[in-house]
């Protein structure tokens, strides 16, 4: 298994929202896929916008739930947009990065996901840190 560069380890197929996408279309496509990030594109030039996290979002939630109540959490989601809360102050890649940069990356910041992106900032894929757990595991079994 020569594993060399993100490419070989990135999930290609995402699940993104566009800048029009509400706080409660996050949260529902988060529950239904089971996922924790959420890559925001614009969907005419596929640039990436920023990466909307389960952190961000629950953080949004517990605070629209303290200054609102139960009672308007379903409203206030869909009032709030998913561009005022993303993180948009991220780092990427390309495609050939190596893994050894990526693996730097994840140790040395506590961000559970690095986005992927050619040389006009268009999404390719995403590495997350369950992505090299599963790397690991892969790795390991087949030492056995």
């Amino acid at each position: 298994m020569a594993l060399e560069c993100v490419g070989d380890i990135m999930t290609r197929e995402l699940l993104t929202l566009d800048q029009t996408a509400t706080l409660k279309d996050a949260h529902d496509l988060m529950r239904e896929k089971s996922i924790r990030h959420i890559p925001v594109v614009d969907p005419l030039t596929g640039k990436l916008l920023g990466v909307l996290t389960q952190k961000r979002m629950i953080a949004t939630i517990m605070g629209l739930l303290s200054d609102y109540g139960v009672s308007a959490l379903d409203r206030r989601e869909r009032q709030c947009r998913v561009m005022e809360i993303l993180d948009n102050d991220l780092e990427s890649v390309d495609v050939q990065a190596p893994l050894t940069e990526v693996v730097d990356f994840f140790l040395s910041n506590k961000h559970g996901c690095l986005t992927v992106v050619d040389e006009e900032g268009r999404l390719q894929g995403m590495v997350t840190s369950s992505d090299f757990v599963r790397l690991c595991a892969e790795l390991l079994k087949a030492q056995q």
